[in-house]
């Protein structure tokens, strides 16, 4: 039986950041488009040149313009998945103010996604062995209190082992709750919901843990864990940038696809100079492959 072709749409993000180097060094990569074919999807539609798509876009474009066309694209390439025209998404960094501006009410490209394909999704960081997922995402820190219930954290829970048994092709995931509060509430000291909230997630869904925060980022890094659900945005994301920076992958759990990016933003100051450091759109390009791979029916 022939192998199938790969298709994976990749998305220009915000067209006044660095996104357009990004993608035009993915398309440099002889290895990379040997692999699998790449559909460039930007402000003026899809499978166009890189140059046709940005235009003569600065870093000084208007935002609200940006942001939509960065939006727009996005859609466009969920588009073009969900109809199996590809087979994966990867997306260049956009600007969550300029997405805004732009009239896509979504935080972010997460929360996009989950409303475009009408499912249930989560944020994973991936880096090596080190696999971070956000149980709440872009929300202010004094809201986490309210929005970590029971419900989130087993959806959390239940997503990351389904992706990582699909996705990943791991059998039996081993999965460890991040606590919430220092040293895990230190049996009530520092707090209880540790111990009166997370506890009994673990224990119904087979996660493990909680632990504190100090030491589970490290142990799953050494393997001990294969994902780690962090209770909210900050812990998680400072926990993959500084173990690898420029080399972590951001991956949407629960969408009928397989949809990456890196693990940086815009750029916006350093845009069109030519400093752009692709390593992390290669690793989330290579990532989506992999999984899209993976999935691939037989």
């Amino acid at each position: 039986m022939t192998r199938r072709r790969t298709r994976l749409a990749i998305t220009l993000g915000d067209p006044r950041g660095i996104g357009s180097e990004l993608v035009q060094r993915l398309l440099d990569d002889a290895a990379l488009t040997a692999a699998c074919d790449l559909h460039v999807v930007g402000p003026h539609g899809a499978g166009v040149p890189v140059q046709d798509s940005v235009g003569d876009w600065t870093p000084h474009g208007d935002a609200a313009l940006a942001g939509r066309l960065a939006g727009d694209a996005v859609i466009r390439a969920t588009d073009l998945a969900m109809r199996g025209v590809v087979h994966g998404i990867v997306t260049a960094p956009l600007d969550k103010h300029a997405l805004l501006l732009g009239g896509h009410d979504a935080p972010g490209h997460t929360e996009l996604l989950a409303a475009l394909t009408g499912r249930r999704t989560a944020m994973m960081l991936a880096a090596g062995p080190l696999r971070v997922v956000l149980a709440t995402t872009h929300i202010p820190l004094r809201a986490v209190h309210d929005a970590l219930t029971p419900a989130v954290l087993t959806e959390a829970v239940t997503l990351t082992r389904d992706g990582l048994r699909h996705w990943f092709g791991i059998a039996e995931p081993r999965i460890a709750l991040c606590a919430l509060n220092p040293h895990a509430g230190d049996g009530g000291r520092f707090g209880t919901e540790d111990t009166t909230l997370l506890a009994p997630v673990a224990l119904a869904t087979g996660a493990l843990g909680p632990f504190p925060a100090d030491t589970v980022f490290v142990r799953a890094r050494k393997g001990e864990f294969d994902a780690v659900i962090a209770p909210y945005h900050d812990v998680g994301m400072t926990a993959i940038k500084v173990a690898a920076f420029g080399e972590g992958v951001n991956v949407t759990l629960g969408l009928p696809f397989p949809r990456t990016s890196p693990d940086h933003g815009t750029a916006l100051d350093i845009a069109g100079l030519g400093l752009a450091d692709p390593s992390s759109m290669l690793a989330a390009t290579r990532l989506c492959l992999r999984l899209a791979e993976h999935t691939a029916s037989p």
